[in-house]
């Protein structure tokens, strides 16, 4: 499988690799970094992940004036894929894509032979997340089971290039979390592939249950209110330890309480302040994990003013209270450090 993106005007690879097929489950997971800056009016910053079978992109680009960027895959692939940005005019072959890409959506898309090309906007910054998979290698991460999605699996195997949905979805929280993992994952060796790998079948789970389960019900939502409940999701991802009341969000938006709340939780899968409680969470999970915060520091920074307010909420979301949390994690890393002398 060879992939490869180039920008136009004036010509510049950013992505060039050839890989292998096959599934092989105990193939290295290389990391290579692409980082092509022109003063402030350029920027491509690129992170590859690549073993047999997989490539992972994660890319981000920045512009002065508007730019063209080509890019291919030259065999049978499965794509997971993530949009951070808006506004990029979208072209591909054989695929009838939305024109232009909106915020924070994702979906699956085979194609037997990809080419595509994506106008980036002038001074916007642009992201995309790109889990590439052999066919073999997504074959085994389903197990073969074609009952997931049957259309989607008769247009794969008869080599037709085909959305698994007619349009990108926004991400549930669930979706987020996982990408965010993936993109801070500090693993190296052994211990990268397992965990980028199994992250790759907890997101095409979360993937699946919102592509094929809830589509139905947005279909429902007429495209302005869908705009405005995106709307207060964005609000709320940009400053989850101070967000607006829910009389303040809804005027925010122009949207009754009404249908924010109904419309939310069909679009998002969960409620205004479940998704609230679930962004402070997994930020207080961080910051014990990596920055070691004290359960002080943790409430403050996630937006709490009453450390037993935190610490209840912490005990509700995992189970346990946040103390118990970062003697558990402590004792995790010291394991992970012992066991890195013997891989």
């Amino acid at each position: 499988m060879k992939i490869k993106a180039t920008l136009l005007t004036p010509e510049t690879p950013i992505i060039k690799i050839q890989i292998g097929d096959k599934y092989y489950p105990k193939s290295i997971l290389t990391e290579e970094n692409i980082n092509i800056q022109n003063g402030d009016s350029e920027k491509i910053i690129s992170r590859h992940w690549i073993t047999e079978g997989l490539v992972l992109l994660d890319t981000e680009m920045y512009f002065s004036s508007p730019k063209t960027v080509n890019f291919e895959i030259n065999e049978e692939s499965v794509v997971m894929n993530f949009i951070y940005s808006s506004n990029v005019e979208t072209q591909i072959d054989q695929l009838e894509s939305e024109k232009y890409s909106r915020e924070n959506t994702h979906n699956i898309f085979y194609t037997s032979d990809f080419k595509a090309s994506f106008k980036i906007p002038a001074s916007t910054p642009t992201n995309y997340l790109s889990i590439i998979l052999s066919k073999e290698f997504y074959y085994n991460i389903i197990n073969e089971d074609w009952q997931l999605h049957e259309k989607f699996s008769k247009k794969i195997l008869q080599k037709q290039s085909s959305y698994l949905t007619t349009k990108y979805l926004p991400f549930t929280p669930a979706i987020q979390w996982v990408t965010h993992e993936i993109k801070s994952c500090t693993r190296q060796g052994v211990l990268k592939r397992i965990y980028i790998e199994s992250k790759i079948k907890e997101l095409l789970i979360h993937q699946l249950e919102s592509l094929i389960i809830k589509p139905l019900a947005i279909d429902k939502i007429d495209e302005e209110h869908y705009n405005k409940l995106l709307e207060a999701k964005k609000i709320i991802d940009n400053d989850y330890r101070n967000t607006p009341t829910l009389p303040e969000l809804s005027r925010l938006i122009s949207l009754n309480e009404f249908k924010l709340k109904k419309g939310f939780k069909t679009c998002f899968g969960t409620t205004v302040k479940s998704y609230i409680i679930k962004l402070r969470m997994e930020h207080a999970k961080e910051l014990f994990q990596n920055k070691k915060a004290t359960v002080t520091e943790a409430a403050y920074k996630c937006g709490y003013k009453d450390v037993s307010h935190f610490s209840a909420a912490f005990k509700s979301y995992y189970g346990f209270s946040p103390q118990k949390f970062k003697i558990n994690t402590d004792v995790i890393q010291f394991w992970l450090f012992g066991l890195s002398f013997f891989i």
